[in-house]
């Protein structure tokens, strides 16, 4: 099968267009049937006891305060307090039962025969299952007593605080907003029992899981989870061939001279570029100090060893769960990122041997907003979560309060333009590449990456606190996992090509070839693959064979990546042991066994409807996070970050010593961490959810359980090696800029790199040749 570079681009276009087509018509279908807000609710008596105004304030009650980092809705958030939704369906229930037990027998719920209870229970299933949506929902008399309970459980619990919780006094600030958001939860308990009109399940396809409120798995949960694992074997098998049938180079490093970096010329821009390395490495040490303290938290909630009872140093006031998961989280993708920026700034002139006029000025622009929109970014969500905007700068300069995309949105806008800028900088830094090479070439797919980066980013600014919240998940995860599984991966593939381009150890025809292959692999399951997220969030059922689908198949490019990864690491070996990038290589093949098991192996057992129904939001997610976030792209951008050092720092003055011990601290950090604490936690978490119900596998008193609690400590080594983890590597890093080679003479015409590719890279575009018998 002869295949060339321009068919398997257009290949990949035709993908990426049908999927913005797919993802596009499932947005209209998404408006069409979203769940609407009731405009009232009333009791048996006619008399109001909410308004779909209420309900609105509550959504927005739940963002200012960053609610959603102190626990989740519809199973999405953090993993600290309760799950509102199944909380609110648990209470409700509860009230309900002892509404009917004092109103039938005189006596508690709990004091009667098993008989009258079971009367009581089914009563209860039936008022819940039976309720219809419409602009008018009206209770029963139990369900109104209850709704007023659970209003007042709110108010104690998060208006008056709950240090046994861990919930500070005034997490949220007025009785009546308190009131408000238990309005908002109610509502998605409410949509979680309520069917939709002409179907068999509710808006959530019965999530959370309650046998009291009736809510289970359906059978399209598990004829879907069965056929999920038929195409991955099937889907599999066909990608195997077609990977077979066309030849991909691998890395080669015998017979090959591979530039050493001393030979390299440099650019003032590229050595620019470094500084992000440093903000990166700093903002990345502060992630995992903030990781400690989260994790100490699971056991000691009201304290930090001591402190306050001790010192009178209450932690909880200044730094509580809600502001330091919050933290934690951003800075994340923040360091990230960054350094990601660094490697496209830095790799456009290496491998032209050019540099625009300015472009080390317009660089340092980029740094200086850099700093101005991760240090407003931050500060505006300590601001925002303790209430000191008025109006509507909450959200636009404080917290707006969604999980990943929690900085106001002004900050985000700064953001935005802070990509479109620096897409335009790396187009400009290969422009003599753009202009030689046709549109599927290297230098135009990493501009394309950029693009991409912007384009969906663009979707975190289509909603606004006043929009229904199903739909604002619809467009969250857009942002959220769209750039993970489609974006991220993409850009991922482009860089690695790129730098074994600029090591000498595969041609840019090569890579190129490779590329595009696999992005198209990425790209044809990922972006929807993203619909998994919309199965319980309310969105309509279509989305559960879909995702069921594309997220199977979400895992057979990662064996691809994976076993690009090997061959990576096979050339490094061929290349003896002079060979100087090696530790850079190290970390980015760490990356690609990370991103297989944390994204891919984790990913696809928890991304199974059946699996998926009762563990989303557990700690199977958070191990899946962690694994998929750092494990796969936290350490190719320190693998980058290896490779630019390499390049810039001064041959003498450069040791490996430092970047080994941090290279093994975070890889067992991180693998003490999932093994030691996190899946165990995770498995007992899904066999509660499975035995009692959601409400209980994310209830206080699985949380303080003993075993729980021991495996909650466990945690401490692996997050201990990983906080050394880091802190070595910023130390390195900073320790290396201050043995920074000179830039070269820009009068140079000789450039090491980019001679051999300008001179390899001719026009013409040579077909892929099949794979014969002999291979």
């Amino acid at each position: 099968m002869k295949v060339t570079r321009k068919q398997l681009a257009t290949f990949l276009a035709a993908i990426f267009v049908a999927n913005l087509i797919v993802m596009g018509g499932g947005a209209w279908l998404s408006y069409q049937n979203s769940p609407d807000i009731p405009e009232t609710v009333v009791g048996p008596d006619g008399e109001t006891i909410a308004t779909s105004a209420d309900v609105q304030e509550g959504k927005m009650v739940f963002q200012e305060n960053g609610l959603m980092n102190q626990g989740s809705m519809l199973g999405r958030g953090s993993y600290y307090d309760v799950d509102y939704t199944a909380d609110s369906l648990e209470l409700k229930t509860e009230h309900m039962r002892d509404y009917y037990a004092q109103e039938e027998h005189g006596t508690a719920y709990a004091d009667l025969e098993n008989a009258e209870q079971a009367a009581i229970d089914a009563t209860v299933r039936q008022e819940l299952q039976s309720s219809t949506p419409g602009e008018q929902v009206e209770y029963s008399a139990a369900e109104a007593y209850a709704h007023e309970q659970v209003r007042q459980e709110y108010v104690e619990r998060y208006y008056e605080g709950d240090r046994e919780r861990g919930i500070q006094e005034g997490l949220i600030p007025t009785e009546e907003e308190a009131e408000q958001f238990a309005d908002f939860a109610l509502w998605t308990a409410w949509i979680s029992h309520t069917d939709r009109p002409d179907s068999d399940a509710s808006f959530t396809n019965d999530f959370p899981y309650s046998p009291a409120a009736g809510n289970d798995a359906g059978g399209p949960v598990m004829t879907w989870s069965v056929i999920a694992m038929v195409l991955l074997v099937g889907g599999a098998g066909l990608a195997i061939w077609l990977y077979r049938a066309i030849e991909l180079p691998e890395p080669e490093a015998d017979g090959v001279t591979i530039p050493h970096p001393k030979e390299i010329d440099l650019t003032p821009s590229q050595l620019l570029s470094t500084r992000f390395i440093l903000i990166g490495a700093l903002l990345f040490v502060l992630q995992t100090f903030l990781g400690g303290l989260l994790a100490h938290y699971y056991v000691e909630r009201n304290d930090f060893f001591g402190l306050h009872e001790v010192l009178g140093i209450d932690i909880l006031e200044f730094l509580p769960w809600t502001i330091t998961r919050t933290w934690h989280v951003d800075l994340g993708i923040l360091w990230i990122a960054t350094m990601w920026l660094g490697a496209g700034l830095f790799l456009a002139p290496l491998l032209t041997g050019r540099e625009p006029r300015r472009q080390a000025l317009y660089v340092k622009g980029l740094i200086g907003a850099l700093l101005v929109v991760a240090v407003g970014g931050l500060a505006g969500i300590w601001l925002g979560v303790n209430n000191v905007f008025d109006g509507q700068l909450w959200w636009l300069l404080g917290n707006e309060g969604l999980e990943y995309l929690e900085i106001g949105r002004v900050w985000q806008a700064g953001l935005l333009v802070g990509f479109l800028g620096w897409t335009a900088l790396v187009a400009r830094g290969f422009k003599p590449l753009l202009d030689r090479e046709p549109r599927y070439g290297l230098a135009h797919m990493i501009v394309y990456a950029g693009g991409s980066i912007g384009l969906l980013f663009m979707a975190g600014f289509l909603y606004t606190p006043e929009t229904n919240f199903v739909m604002t998940e619809f467009w969250r995860w857009w942002v959220v996992h769209m750039w993970v599984e489609g974006v991220f991966e993409f850009f991922i593939l482009v860089v690695i090509a790129l730098t074994l381009v600029s090591m000498n150890l595969l041609s840019k025809k090569s890579a190129e070839k490779a590329v595009i292959f696999q992005a198209a692999l990425v790209m044809g399951s990922g972006i929807i693959g993203v619909s998994h997220h919309y199965w319980w969030a309310g969105l309509p059922e279509v989305w559960l064979p879909i995702g069921s689908v594309f997220s199977t198949i979400e895992f057979i490019p990662l064996l691809f990546i994976l076993y690009e990864a090997l061959g990576q690491y096979r050339a490094m070996s061929g290349a003896g042991k002079s060979f100087p990038y090696r530790m850079a290589f190290y970390f980015i093949v760490a990356s690609s066994v990370w991103n297989f098991f944390g994204a891919g192996v984790i990913g696809f057992f928890i991304n199974l409807p059946v699996i998926s129904y009762f563990q989303s939001g557990t700690y199977l997610t958070v191990a899946h996070a962690h694994g998929a976030m750092f494990g796969a792209f936290g350490f190719l951008a320190m693998g980058m970050a290896v490779y630019i050092l390499r390049v810039t720092t001064r041959s003498e003055k450069w040791s490996e010593k430092r970047l080994r011990w941090s290279f093994w601290l975070c890889n067992v950090g991180l693998a003490l961490m999932l093994f030691l604490s996190l899946l165990p936690v995770g498995f007992l978490q899904l066999e509660v959810a499975f035995t009692e119900g959601y409400a209980a596998a994310r209830a206080l008193e699985f949380y303080e359980g003993g075993l729980i609690q021991t495996l909650f400590w466990l945690r401490m080594p692996g997050d201990t090696l990983l906080i050394l983890g880091a802190v070595v590597f910023a130390w390195d890093v900073a320790a290396k800029l201050l043995f920074q080679r000179k830039p070269t003479d820009s009068t140079t015409d000789d450039h090491v790199i980019a001679d051999r590719i300008f001179a390899a890279d001719e026009p013409v575009d040579e077909p892929v040749e099949p794979v014969s018998d002999d291979d």
